[in-house]
Order: C-alpha cells, then structure tokens, then sequence
C-alpha cells in the first residue's frame, strides 16, 4: 500500500542511481511540491515509500524525474537542445488501500511507465 516509484536506465541497463526527482501534488494546474531526492543505487527513493497506506490520498500526482542531468552526469553526449530533459508524469490515486507502483524506464531519446504493484 502507499505510492513507490523506481527508474531504469534502460541505455545501460542500471538503476538510474544519483536521477533527481521530484514528487508534486496537483490540482488543476497548480502544483505543490512535497519532497525532492535523489535515487539510490537501486533507482529508488532512500527513505522508502513516497507516501505510506495512511498518508496516500486521493487525487492527483505529479513525479518529475531530470532525465537530462542523469545522463549528462553519466557522461552521455547530449545534443543542445536535449531531445528529452525532464519527463514529467501525472497520474491518479482513486483507491487509498491500494499500491500504487509508478515505475520510468528511460534513456535519452524515450521513456515508458505503467502502473506497477
């Protein structure tokens, strides 16, 4: 239960180890930041879930994942301007007793998601 989330860099086949993102609550076009971090050597947040079974609520989410400054930190050439910099993910929470598992694959030229458990 809670809300997790996880990034692989699919260029190399790591965890995205040292990817900063940032997690957003939203409504309408407002959006209100709740924490910052950086991903640990497995491509995931240090302290765990982002929010637990009894802080997640309903509504709607934004993570920001800095696609650009990863792979630039990693030493991949990049064009100017990069074809991806940040991928920006909305998402819903409708069912607070459920997990809610918002995974990225990446490199610097695509990215997927799907809701994960």
């Amino acid at each position: 239960m809670g809300l997790s989330t996880h990034v692989l860099d699919t260029m190399h086949g790591t965890p995205a180890t040292g990817m900063q993102v940032a997690l957003y609550t939203t409504q309408g076009e407002s959006a209100t930041l709740v924490k910052s971090f950086t991903l640990n050597q497995d491509g995931r947040n240090p302290d765990g879930m982002l929010y637990d079974h009894t802080s997640l609520r309903v509504g709607t989410y934004r993570l920001v994942f800095d696609v650009a400054g990863y792979f630039k930190a990693r030493g991949v050439a990049l064009p100017e301007p990069n074809f991806l910099n940040r991928v920006s993910l909305d998402f819903g929470v409708a069912h607070t007793d459920q997990h809610y598992h918002v995974p990225l694959l990446v490199s610097p030229w695509s990215y997927s998601t799907y809701r994960g458990s």
